[in-house]
């Protein structure tokens, strides 16, 4: 399966909401196939991201606790991925400042 979905139960302190979603949208990107979403995608893709999150959330919540926590750290809670995160969102943000004030820029 997708190597990038790393194992939430067990996690200390448990798996976030955020974490969850994140496992929820690299589950239904590999098994849908679809990296870029378009007008004809996002909705259906969103709902599959949405309920399987709901019952990844489920299934931690009635599993037992594991004896020994997950041999890695989700991406989430590692530091170069924030910080890269922290950069695309910065990024972001600028290019949409760009926008609102008219400034010529690069897409």
């Amino acid at each position: 399966m997708c190597r990038n979905i790393t194992t939430l139960r067990g996690l200390e302190p448990p798996a976030t909401d955020e974490e969850i979603q994140a496992a929820a949208v690299q589950f239904v990107r590999k098994v849908s196939g679809v990296t870029k979403l378009s007008d004809a995608t996002r909705e259906p893709f969103e709902q599959a991201v949405e309920e399987i999150a709901a019952v990844v959330t489920r299934l931690l919540s009635e599993l037992p606790e594991r004896r020994q926590p997950p041999k890695t750290v989700p991406p989430l809670r590692r530091e170069e991925v924030q910080a890269r995160i922290a950069e695309r969102q910065r990024a972001r943000e600028e290019h949409e400042r760009m926008h609102e004030l008219g400034i010529a820029h690069e897409h």
